[in-house]
């Protein structure tokens, strides 16, 4: 059996780590281009296609344990995206950057098998063009993916959802690990590395589910 997910000792967890964010603004900020500065930048937008994930699932399945760790995703992802957003603020960084997606990850160990100018596995967020040379945010779905999920009931969206999440998941411990290599700042390690366990953890469970059902997950950005 895989284990049900509990989102109160997470989010306890979480709001204790907010309380870090304070100390963020006591230490010497990042650079607007720096690689802490990039991690929060794009993982919000990765988290939020991981919450948007999770309330599509929410509504297309009564399997409990399925929507319980929907609603798990949902609390943690979306209160983590607040925690960078507030790193931001603390730091006198705009949410925003002029400069283009993950060039802060560029020459990161897990994805130096990659040819240059080759994309990331998944794809940018809500179907942004990718331009030659452009890498592309890893796990993330794409229109025509989050589309079939909207018009996938019962068994099928299921499937789709720990398909979609699994490699989601996977392309978040990889912006995890990267991160971990290029910073030593202890408010932001200290979260990063709970996402990075955590969300491998739930790949774990995801994959037991899925194959519950009958089905196989994505081929895997991890292995």
């Amino acid at each position: 059996m895989y284990p049900t997910p509990r989102t109160r000792p997470r989010l306890i967890a979480l709001v204790f780590t907010l309380t870090l964010v304070v100390a963020a603004g006591c230490s010497r900020a990042p650079n607007d281009d720096s690689a802490e500065a990039g991690f929060a930048r794009d993982m919000a937008t990765h988290h939020a296609q991981a919450v948007e994930l999770g309330f599509l699932l929410r509504d297309r399945t009564r399997d409990e344990p399925l929507r319980a760790l929907a609603a798990d995703i949902i609390v943690t992802q979306s209160t983590q995206r607040g925690i960078f957003m507030a790193w931001l603020q603390a730091w006198g960084l705009p949410q925003a950057s002029s400069g283009p997606r993950m060039a802060w990850m560029s020459g990161a160990s897990p994805m130096r098998s990659m040819n240059p100018g080759q994309p990331m596995p998944g794809s940018m967020a809500h179907g942004a063009p990718a331009t030659p040379g452009t890498p592309l945010m890893p796990g993330m779905a794409s229109d025509e993916e989050l589309d079939a999920l909207r018009r996938a009931a019962g068994h099928q969206a299921e499937v789709l959802f720990l398909q979609l999440m699994i490699r989601h998941h996977e392309g978040g411990v990889l912006m995890a690990r990267a991160l971990l290599e290029r910073s030593d700042r202890g408010d932001v390690v200290s979260l990063v590395r709970g996402i990075e366990s955590g969300q491998a953890g739930e790949v774990e469970t995801m994959i037991a589910m899925i194959r519950e059902r009958g089905a196989e997950p994505l081929p895997s950005l991890l292995r």
